[in-house]
């Protein structure tokens, strides 16, 4: 039996998905009952908690052979991290308690970079993580390159502005699809102490290689231009956001080349699905 924390997200559901084709118990962990019907119908066990709710994490976490940890995203957070260190504490202690067999965290590029940035928060987690008494995986994964759901309509316009510059800058991209199916074999495997799995696609890409994409599965001419970076501030105030210096950073990070992973290109996973795959199919679904 595994416990899959964020069914209803993109990477969450693959996983659970993934264990099930496979023939694996699946425990589908929620905050909503309203969203169990298809998990349950799919035949997994249904546990409701929330991802800073000790005791029903505890719950949801006994007996299992692995749980997947996935901590919803928080791209405006409060200065400290307030909001993520609740979770942390909520998670070890729910470990301490349930004991599960093992714990994968789908951690992120940049994850041991200790220069402020958006990403700080995973650091935070991976440190806190390497102290629970199991065997603990952090896969890092690359910037998913279905953001580029961000641009479709953008795209359908002919023109994308990009916060990622250069624009033949590349970085490390990959698909939401390999990263499940990364975390779904690591919670079958058997290792002692704290593993560290960095995952990217078959290649780096740019925003050039997201424009020509789209302009591939589009059939028509896609330009792609910077945002100004000192317009970043004010565009993210205006819409909506209290807190935009840490996102900020994360893109500065991203284009400067300091967030990237700790032991390189050379020795990272390298998944299969290239970005093109992956923009078609973003076209196709909102067709």
């Amino acid at each position: 039996m595994y416990a899959v924390m964020g069914v209803t997200g993109q990477v969450g559901g693959q996983v659970a998905n993934g264990l099930l084709d496979a023939g694996q118990r699946v425990r589908a962990v929620l905050r909503d009952k309203a969203k169990a019907g298809p998990w349950a119908e799919r035949g997994c066990e249904i546990a409701l908690a929330g991802s800073d709710d000790a005791k029903a994490l505890a719950d949801a976490f006994n007996g299992t052979d692995g749980v997947f940890l996935m901590i919803p995203p928080d791209y405006d957070p409060a200065p400290g991290f307030p909001a993520v260190q609740k979770v942390i504490a909520a998670v070890r202690r729910a470990v301490e308690v349930a004991r599960p067999a093992k714990l994968v965290f789908l951690s992120t590029v940049g994850a041991h970079v200790e220069t402020f940035s958006l990403l700080n928060n995973s650091r935070m987690v991976e440190s806190a993580l390497r102290e629970l008494p199991i065997p603990t995986a952090f896969v890092r994964a690359a910037w998913f390159m279905e953001n580029a759901s961000w641009d479709v309509a953008a795209a359908r316009a002919g023109l994308i502005p990009s916060f990622l510059q250069p624009l033949d800058h590349p970085i490390p991209m990959v698909a939401t699809a390999d990263i499940a199916r990364t975390i779904a074999a690591t919670l079958r495997e058997h290792w002692q102490g704290n593993r560290v799995i960095e995952l990217e696609g078959p290649q780096r890409y740019s925003a050039m290689d997201i424009a020509n994409g789209f302009a591939k599965a589009l059939g028509h001419p896609v330009r792609t231009e910077a945002v100004p970076r000192d317009t970043w501030e004010h565009l993210f105030l205006t819409q909506g956001m209290q807190h935009p210096e840490p996102r900020m950073r994360m893109l500065d990070g991203f284009n400067e080349g300091w967030i990237d992973f700790e032991h390189g290109q050379p020795s990272s996973l390298k998944a299969g699905t290239p970005l093109d795959t992956v923009l078609r199919k973003l076209v196709e679904r909102t067709s």
